[in-house]
């Protein structure tokens, strides 16, 4: 049993910190004020090819797994770039697996290529209004005609929808009442985002401003039949190829990010010096700050267990959910005792860790609640009664 990272794993963890030292904590500051997507950023990782990192190479990507994405989505996120960061680039990771697994060859040169190279980007629309995590209840419906599927309804928190090209799109294609589970008639489509034909409103929310949250509306949106993946109807199925991924590198995000605002909070408790001494000195501040590494140091390892049952084609569901649990919790604890640490500076936003507090909320909630994830170990690994 090895716990260290190879000397490939070391030479993507230095080169795409080499790229973060670019973009500093004014660029990010004025990220979250402007809210003005981070082009330069997301150029920048596209040159160098860190895109693409899960994408085969006949695609465009350097085909690698998704332990060595994890490292490089802990690493952006512990530059101080934060889910800013790291949510800009995020759907290219892990958010057209299902195209490359279901896809025609058509479909994943079409598609696999722009994203990997950074010449396109696309969003994830799935979420609704009246479903939230209950996926079997999408509403969201295509009608299948001689021009293509016209489909209607809306969705909801949909991100990157200001700037995508692309979208990934599940909606149901026969209704609910007349399929024997409720997960079969939903169908998934990889096609061009119209804006002309697609109502965008953006969501203002509490952080990670320069990354936006939509609401999407479709009133008789056509979309062409052969952007349509795999067979009608199975969307569901499809999509439970990025769920795991997903999971593990929003994990990895927000160790990443707990990990940031530790090392602010202690480099300050070394630095602040109040009744002639250093806080950090003091039991009071070094404490919770000692209990913070013991747990986001815990979640990473859980972290690095999921990735790498993922990548060896094993069933890593409780893993990955697991790991997305703790970190999601440890990330958070972090954020805030970073924040204690400062005292009434860290209510300021030029010491940042007011700005990694909001941000950290998005891993904690998203893509799927603290509370969800226990109610699935509970059923799932310990073979209790179903609750929801």
């Amino acid at each position: 049993m090895d716990f260290a990272q190879s000397p490939q794993q070391d030479a993507i963890q230095e080169a795409v910190s080499r790229i973060c030292a670019r973009f500093d904590d004014d660029y990010w500051l004025e990220r979250d004020r402007d809210g003005v997507f981070p082009f330069e950023f997301y150029d920048a990782l596209g040159r160098d090819g860190w895109l693409g990192i899960c994408t085969a190479p006949q695609y465009g990507g350097s085909g690698l797994g998704v332990a060595d994405a994890a490292i490089m989505m802990r690493t952006i996120a512990e530059s101080g770039a934060g889910m800013s960061g790291c949510s800009a680039v995020h759907v290219n990771i892990f958010g057209l697996k299902p195209v490359e697994v279901y896809g025609t060859e058509a479909q994943k040169e079409r598609a696999l290529r722009p994203i990997a190279e950074g010449q396109e980007k696309a969003c994830f629309a799935v979420t609704e209004p009246d479903a939230g995590l209950n996926t079997t209840h999408l509403k969201l419906r295509a009608e299948k005609r001689d021009d293509g599927y016209h489909v209607f309804g809306q969705k909801v928190w949909i991100s990157t929808a200001q700037v995508a090209d692309r979208m990934l799109l599940l909606a149901r294609t026969q209704p609910r009442e007349t399929v024997k589970k409720p997960t079969q008639g939903l169908s998934l489509f990889y096609t061009r985002f119209d804006r002309e034909r697609i109502a965008v409103r953006e969501i203002e929310k509490m952080g990670r401003k320069c990354v936006d949250s939509n609401e999407l509306f479709f009133d008789d949106f056509v979309i062409p039949e052969e952007d349509l993946i795999g067979e009608e109807g199975r969307g569901f199925e499809y999509i439970l190829h990025g769920l795991n991924p997903e999971r593990i590198l929003i994990a990895a995000e927000a160790v990443g990010l707990g990990m940031a605002a530790l090392n602010r909070a202690s480099r300050y408790a070394r630095e602040r010096v109040v009744f002639d001494r250093p806080i950090g000195k003091n039991q009071g501040v070094q404490h919770p700050l000692a209990k913070c590494w013991c747990n986001l140091e815990a979640a990473w390892l859980m972290v690095l267990n999921a990735a790498w049952q993922y990548d060896q084609g094993m069933n890593c569901a409780a893993a990955a959910n697991c790991a997305k649990y703790l970190a999601g919790e440890a990330g958070f604890e972090a954020c805030h005792t970073a924040i204690m640490t400062h005292g009434g500076f860290g209510y300021a936003k030029e010491y940042h860790v007011e700005r990694y507090l909001r941000e950290v909320m998005v891993p904690r909630i998203a893509p799927v609640s603290p509370q969800l994830v226990l109610s699935f170990i509970a059923e799932r690994v310990l073979g209790l009664p179903k609750s929801y």
